[in-house]
């Protein structure tokens, strides 16, 4: 007779009295639940009550895909499945140093200094494990914040040491490297077009970062996945400067709204793109050859993206008008999607109160604090909703103190 099986534990009840605890890697108790998650509970009771809601808070662009993008997606899908390559196929490579040709007027040798990803994300939080480890004199990693999670991320469950750098308004939330400290980092990381604020680095900025760099052999890392997103002039590529102990991460998410196919590419120094090689099999993450034939299309035509640089535009001018209408003060930005916006004086600062006030008319934004130390006092607003509905949050907006 079989033995009947054992009742588990409900939810949330504590271990048996003599039961040892669950160990976890230290860095899974420190991290907390991923920033943006934490108004959606508020934003769900609020849908299921009818009401409609307008989420401006994650970066998750609605516009569809192109067309010529999905096709090539579907025709991609082989009779008989194989593992794709490390590598990724010689197209995509190819497609993508064209785009950097065209965009950048930087000439990549698609066999060395190339690389699929499957998603920027994956490839910034994987990156420091091929280039940190705990016997190392120099295990710190420098990044700003207000910034994206994942340089902290990866940086610590690679066994570095995380040192994030403030970014203050007066130097246009850009990474001031005179407050790196040469003595323990060994990689530095950018982010422009910036996430959370849009702020844009120039030319000279760039330089001045690789120069130090150079100077103090620490590894640049720039993340430049909103790079083809702008209105005004576009963004410079860290490759423009130099590929010397570099490397750029480009993704095709924000760019030809592909967030869910999960591509992205790094490219610049071949010793360093070949560590990554090295490394990457080991994990698993090669992209599937069917996401490898959409992202060769998407590389390779850049109407589509125009066209999402005017969508984007539209949205960013209407918010701007209605900012200065209302009063509200915001960072000047032609980048990315996003708009920083101050919280106003009638909240004495406070964006977690501030964006719980808008949740409360159905609008959705990121307190700046999500992003880390430097983000207090501000929301971030990600131009995700269509045109029609950006008109609607405004209005249910404009009846707020500023």
């Amino acid at each position: 007779m079989p033995k009947p099986r054992a009742t588990p534990p409900a939810e949330g009840t504590p271990p048996a009295e003599g039961a040892r605890p669950l160990l976890l890697n230290p860095v899974l108790e420190r991290q907390g639940a991923y920033p943006l998650l934490r108004l959606d509970g508020r934003r769900k009771q609020l849908e299921e009550g009818g009401r409609e809601t307008f989420d401006f808070g994650t970066g998750d662009p609605r516009e569809p895909t192109d067309e010529a993008i999905r096709r090539a997606l579907i025709n991609g899908v082989p009779e008989n499945s194989r593992y794709p390559t490390t590598a990724g196929k010689g197209e995509l490579r190819g497609a993508f140093a064209g785009w950097m040709g065209r965009r950048h007027g930087v000439a990549l040798d698609p066999e060395a200094e190339v690389l699929p990803a499957t998603g920027s994300k994956e490839a910034i939080f994987h990156a420091p494990l091929a280039f940190l480890h705990h016997s190392h004199e120099r295990r710190g990693v420098a990044y700003g914040t207000p910034g994206y999670p994942v340089y902290e991320r990866g940086t610590l469950f690679a066994g570095g040491e995380a040192s994030p750098v403030e970014l203050r308004r007066q130097d246009r939330f850009l990474l001031p490297v005179e407050a790196v400290d040469p003595a323990t980092t060994r990689i530095v990381w950018l982010n422009h077009p910036h996430n959370p604020t849009g702020a844009t680095a120039t030319y000279e900025y760039l330089e001045g970062v690789a120069a130090f760099c150079r100077e103090h052999d620490i590894l640049l890392f720039s993340d430049e996945c909103y790079n083809d997103l702008y209105s005004g002039g576009p963004p410079p590529s860290i490759l423009e400067v130099t590929r010397e102990r570099t490397l750029a991460f480009c993704s095709l998410s924000k760019r030809s709204g592909m967030t869910g196919y999960r591509s992205a590419m790094v490219a610049g120094d071949p010793e360093l793109i070949s560590a990554l090689g090295k490394l990457r099999p080991s994990i698993g993450v090669a992209t599937q050859s069917f996401v490898q034939d959409a992202a060769t299309a998407a590389w390779g035509d850049d109407g589509h993206v125009e066209q999402r640089r005017r969508i984007f535009g539209e949205k960013r001018e209407l918010f701007k008008r209605f900012f200065d209408r209302a009063g509200l003060e915001y960072l000047p930005t032609d980048a990315s999607f996003y708009l920083w916006v101050t919280v106003p004086e009638a909240f004495a600062g406070d964006d977690e109160a501030y964006a719980m006030r808008l949740l409360d008319e159905g609008i959705v934004v990121a307190p700046g604090r999500s992003f880390g130390t430097g983000g207090e006092g501000y929301v971030r607003v990600a131009l995700v909703p269509g045109l029609e509905e950006c008109r609607r949050a405004i209005e249910r907006w404009e009846g707020l103190p500023a």
